[in-house]
């Protein structure tokens, strides 16, 4: 629920502030990128996710034609997506990480990837192959319990519904071009040894806790 507070409150989605100072991620991610990325480009998705639900109440309350809905529903989707993939992108970055997960995700990865490494050129894989706009994600999916690497372009497509995402490293240009220019290779590499772990741990524990209890 505390999740969840941060980014709906007061019957509207809500722009959450950056976990760090904006200058904690150097030498990887610059200031002026994190400043530009999160209170532009976050705030923007947040704004249209709010504007997309205001026309689908409109269109409930009978102010808009029910033609209307689709466009609506269509922004809310790639605007909401947007709206907690950024949200979870900067939890997925820590100015101290772990190099290394520990305890049972590294398990999980090792058994499902082979080794740490193997999980390694499989997300930068995934990140460097997105076409265009979009995300890799690091993803407990809940039929089979097992972690799970998948691209998304924009946000919303390729997005599977039932997975609980563990970690997400963003490769829509803006949110390494001022320092990387075209070279997104340079910057996942960059991003990896910044990813959060102890979350991803966190967030794999809670994961198993309630799909121990669904499956029993």
């Amino acid at each position: 629920m505390k999740e969840c507070s941060l980014l709906y409150a007061g019957g509207r989605y809500v722009l959450p502030p950056l976990p760090y100072a904006e200058s904690a991620l150097e030498p990887v991610l610059d200031a002026e990128t994190l400043c530009l990325h999160h209170d532009r480009h976050h705030a923007a998705y947040v704004a249209g996710a709010n504007a997309a639900l205001e026309r689908l109440h409109a269109v409930a309350e009978g102010e808009l034609p029910e033609s209307a809905a689709r466009e609506a529903a269509h922004d809310l989707s790639f605007h909401l997506a947007g709206h907690f993939l950024h949200t979870l992108y900067w939890k997925s970055l820590s100015p101290e990480p772990l190099q290394v997960p520990q305890g049972a995700l590294a398990e999980a990865l090792c058994g499902e990837f082979g080794s740490y490494q193997g999980f390694l050129r499989v997300f930068r894989g995934v990140a460097l192959g997105v076409q265009g706009s979009g995300w890799a994600m690091l993803a407990a999916e809940r039929a089979s319990g097992r972690p799970v690497v998948l691209g998304l372009q924009r946000h919303e497509e390729g997005l599977v519904p039932g997975l609980c995402p563990l970690l997400v490293c963003d490769v829509w240009e803006h949110a390494y071009y001022l320092r990387y220019h075209n070279n997104r290779a340079s910057y996942v590499e960059g991003i990896v040894d910044r990813l959060n772990w102890r979350m991803a741990e966190e967030r794999w524990e809670n994961f198993n806790r309630q799909h121990d209890h669904v499956c029993r």
